[in-house]
């Protein structure tokens, strides 16, 4: 029987074991590129069996100019806020891994993400590790053709609208515990729950309640309403994420002259809301055409959604000058 760790050339792609394919890109391991089946990290690791793991998520668009990464800045600097917040001493500098994730992006044509890791790779006993040294992985990759189209079950595609629940049984959102705004492996595991049972009930996405038992995120989504007034309404910051297409939109929302507030608010005006839509790194805006089976609204996509949605997707290719300055371009990477 062939060793299952063992890697087999086979049609452009590395096959390992049985049914786990790995695509022919180069992942930025601490200031290397290594081939993407060549990065390991033990089952025993700190980040694996601790949760210590922080990330960050960032698109890359295809613009007239060639690929470009979507706010590289304000995605490296939420990643340094998320290790200050979790403690992990990570000895690298801002601009040293804004430098390494255009490396990796130039060398993995077609990528249409980047994922940047900070980790213990180490293996510890007790949860404060003796080895503190914290490594760093980025790699940029096409979610969909890398990663999914390989699953035993491929998943459906995205919906253009979604079908939200509303989380009814933990409060999931508490700034005494662990923060909302680390992006830290330990702090999904309570919303996957939430969401697996949304899904088996039918749902696409599940929105999540803070300890004052206010609206607070999706897993990995922002959301906002729109009041019948035309005003965006979405959680302050301070209760969640800060995602960067969240701000995006902020600041889309006051360059059109829209009203946009940042405060608390319940399920009862989500439900009565003109609009509902969600923001995140991999759906950009997307429409809530129903929230636990109730319509949001007359229409769907709202003219407000519409709007927002066309002005940010237009801003992420480069076709809108006000905010040429969200890409960070990245020559010979076509």
């Amino acid at each position: 029987m062939r060793d299952t760790f063992q890697a087999v050339a086979r049609g452009g792609e590395q096959e390992i074991g049985v049914d786990r394919r790995i695509p022919n890109r180069l992942i930025w391991l601490d200031g290397k590129l290594v081939p993407w089946g060549e990065v390991m990290v033990h089952v025993l690791s700190h980040s694996v069996q601790r949760g210590s793991l922080v990330f960050d998520y960032m698109p890359v668009y295809e613009t007239p100019r060639g690929p470009a990464v979507f706010r590289l800045p304000e995605h490296v600097a939420r990643l340094f806020q998320s290790v200050g917040l979790v403690g992990l001493p990570l000895a690298r500098r801002p601009e040293e891994l804004r430098a390494a994730v255009v490396e990796t992006v130039r060398a993995n044509p077609g990528a249409k993400a980047v994922k940047i890791s900070a980790y213990l790779p180490s293996i510890e006993v007790d949860v404060v590790p003796v080895d503190t040294h914290v490594a760093v992985a980025i790699a940029a990759y096409d979610p969909r053709r890398d990663v999914l189209a390989h699953k035993a079950v491929p998943p459906p595609p995205a919906p253009t609208a979604l079908r939200v629940w509303l989380e009814k049984v933990r409060r999931q959102r508490r700034r005494d515990i662990l923060p909302p705004q680390a992006k830290v492996a330990a702090n999904y595991a309570s919303p996957m729950g939430a969401k697996w049972e949304a899904k088996k009930h039918g749902y696409d996405e599940v929105l999540l309640i803070d300890e004052d038992g206010f609206i607070a995120e999706g897993p990995t989504t922002n959301v906002f309403l729109v009041d019948a007034a035309g005003h965006l309404h979405t959680p302050a910051e301070e209760h969640v994420l800060p995602g960067v297409t969240r701000s995006s939109v902020l600041e889309l929302a006051k360059h059109a002259g829209l009203t946009a507030v940042e405060e608390p608010f319940r399920s009862e005006e989500l439900l009565a809301a003109a609009e509902v839509f969600l923001t995140g790194t991999s759906g950009g805006v997307t429409p809530v055409v129903s929230v636990d089976d109730r319509k949001i609204g007359a229409v769907c996509p709202g003219p407000v959604t519409l709007r927002l949605r066309e002005r940010f997707e237009a801003a992420a290719h480069g076709r809108d000058p006000a905010f040429e300055h969200w890409l960070t371009y990245v020559e010979g990477a076509r």
